[in-house]
């Protein structure tokens, strides 16, 4: 274990604190790293999403324990993820990385406005509603596949908009992202078995896959203490300022 998988483990680590605290940034924030490390969309969505199995079981597990899971929209969420995440990962794999890395690092760019934007309000946005959570799960899915990162960003913050209550929203999205992780992880493996994906390297990154394991699933039980013992906002304005730097940055080096 070198270097490389204690600077996962640490990112892992914090965004998995973050990402149980406020039911997102996880995905956003371990992508953007990888990418800002030279990794290729495809693959840092695969490592991410691999990494997400686990940290997304031991966060399930933790929310469920406190009580904080609403089962009919757990199953509704789950449902609609899973079809949109292997959608997105048949696009994300159809594609060549450096064709679609811009619209992959705009996409993460308007993550962290998003989480910006919450922090600034103080309060629950609304940026759009729907009447059944099942479409809510299938967009949810399909951009947490594509940009590695989004499930949180679009499942968290509708569901605070339209009203639901934080607890049940924040675990449930947590919950329900475990599921959308292994259909997408799956998706990954039978697109690299039918000859459809070529990893181009992805052995390359499996300290970093394990570093984000280790650091997230010692982390998914702390959250909720790191709930009652930092303020949200804060921690909202660190995660949108990071994402978006990183971002900004990614497209510095893109077009620069």
């Amino acid at each position: 274990m070198g270097p490389e998988f204690w600077l996962y483990f640490a990112v892992g680590f914090a965004a998995q604190l973050v990402d149980g605290a406020l039911g997102m940034a996880y995905g956003v924030v371990t992508t953007t790293v990888l990418l800002a490390n030279g990794v290729t969309p495809a693959n840092a969505s695969a490592s991410v999403h691999a990494a997400k199995v686990f940290t997304g079981a031991a966060s399930a597990i933790s929310h469920i324990a406190h009580r904080n899971i609403d089962w009919r929209l757990l199953a509704l969420l789950s449902a609609g993820g899973v079809i949109g995440g292997v959608a997105g990962t048949y696009i994300l794999t159809s594609v060549d990385g450096d064709a679609i890395k811009p619209y992959v690092v705009g996409w993460l760019g308007l993550m962290g406005l998003v989480i910006l934007y919450r922090a600034w309000k103080g309060a629950r946005p609304k940026p759009f509603s729907w009447k059944s959570p099942l479409p809510l799960g299938l967009v949810g899915g399909f951009f947490d596949a594509v940009g590695g990162g989004g499930w949180g960003p679009v499942v968290t913050s509708t569901l605070l908009g339209t009203g639901a209550d934080p607890r049940k929203a924040i675990g449930t999205t947590n919950a329900a992202e475990a599921f959308v992780a292994a259909a997408v992880s799956a998706a990954f493996l039978a697109a690299l078995v039918s000859g459809h994906w070529d990893t181009d390297g992805l052995a390359d990154h499996l300290w970093s896959v394990l570093g984000l394991i280790g650091g997230g699933v010692i982390a998914a039980p702390v959250a909720g203490w790191m709930t009652k013992v930092l303020p949200l906002r804060m921690l909202t304005w660190i995660v949108g300022l990071l994402v978006t730097g990183l971002a900004v940055w990614q497209a510095w080096v893109l077009f620069a």
